[in-house]
């Protein structure tokens, strides 16, 4: 329960270090502002010009949440699988934002075809009582693993810890079943392995955790976090929408703004801005400033048109930042420092 920021100047932001998972989250970063500079692509370690008080260390994912745990570092973003089974019984470890957009995949529990009268758990309990024998599981996640099965069913189960390909396990027969994550499922169905119906384990994806103790106990880790959730929050809200200007014939401001409300798609997050135009004419124009969803804009345009609109501008966005993040509000609640 002790932190171990100590006497530590900086703060420690853990980040993946090889992979796929790395790369999403290096992209992630500067999209969101917080680019990453390595000096040395052989170093593991960088900087985040724009939090120039913290230190980027990169590592493996699972060692990322084994550090926040130990309060090693501060700050990692790594797989929900991994927080899941390395979380200890205090809680040191706090998700602070638990989806951030990628890294999908499953954690299943998964037997081999040749057991066609198998399709839910009990059905392995079944079988294995009727053998009068254990279950072995072979997994990577032997706590989580171990978790769901004495949920699930009341038989004696030997955990085997494996690394590399589970597949081969069940095939060569030092384990009658396997947990493992799956992305596509291809890989199970080339080795003939299928997924029970009740086998969903935990549903798992990248995400941005914090060492509770070290938040508690360290003003500047406390600060970081604020600009990591601020950018990151930002950035996923904003990165499904787009901005769109145009202009509308209108007797008021509040005439077109009801023209527009009165519309699906078009009314926006919180409703338009509605600005008036300076016309050579001295016409009645005014030019409206909205949100919508990248997914909607064909229906946006359409409804643009159906009130007078013209000269329709649309435009990315970066970011929308809310008056305080959600997210930072539920983080203040897990650490009791908020009045809600």
């Amino acid at each position: 329960m002790s932190n171990r920021f100590g006497n530590r100047q900086n703060v420690r932001i853990a980040l993946p270090s090889k992979g796929r998972l790395a790369d999403e989250t290096l992209s992630l970063m500067a999209n969101s502002g917080l680019e990453v500079k390595k000096s040395n692509p052989r170093q593991y370690e960088a900087e985040i010009p724009l939090l120039p008080g913290a230190t980027v260390l990169f590592q493996r994912a699972g060692d990322i949440a084994v550090s926040v745990r130990d309060g090693i570092v501060d700050f990692g973003i790594t797989g929900l699988d991994v927080v899941t089974e390395n979380q200890n019984s205090e809680k040191d470890i706090l998700v602070v934002l638990e989806d951030l957009g990628y890294g999908d995949c499953r954690f299943c529990a998964i037997i081999p075809e040749e057991f066609e009268d198998v399709k839910l758990i009990t059905d392995v309990e079944k079988l294995i009582k009727s053998d009068q024998k254990c279950l072995r599981v072979a997994t990577k996640f032997p706590k989580i693993t171990q978790r769901f099965f004495e949920e699930h069913i009341d038989i004696d189960v030997t955990y085997i810890v494996a690394e590399g390909a589970l597949e081969i396990a069940p095939i060569i027969g030092y384990a009658d079943m396997i947990t493992d994550l799956v992305s596509t499922g291809t890989t199970l169905r080339d080795n003939r392995l299928m997924i029970l119906e009740d086998g969903l384990i935990l549903e798992s994806q990248a995400c941005l955790i914090a060492n509770k103790n070290n938040l508690l106990a360290s003003p500047p880790v406390m600060v970081v976090a604020k600009q990591l959730v601020e950018f990151i929050v930002a950035y996923l809200r904003a990165k499904n929408n787009v901005g769109i200007f145009a202009n509308i014939n209108g007797e008021t401001p509040e005439k077109v703004a009801a023209l527009i409300l009165g519309k699906k798609v078009i009314r926006g997050l919180q409703g338009p801005t509605i600005s008036q135009v300076i016309t050579h004419e001295r016409e009645d124009w005014f030019a409206a400033h909205l949100i919508v969803p990248k997914s909607k804009l064909a229906e946006a345009i359409q409804e643009l048109r159906e009130i007078g609109g013209s000269g329709v501008v649309v435009t990315p966005v970066n970011y929308i930042f809310e008056e305080e993040p959600e997210a930072y509000r539920n983080m203040l609640k897990a650490l009791r420092l908020s009045d809600g």
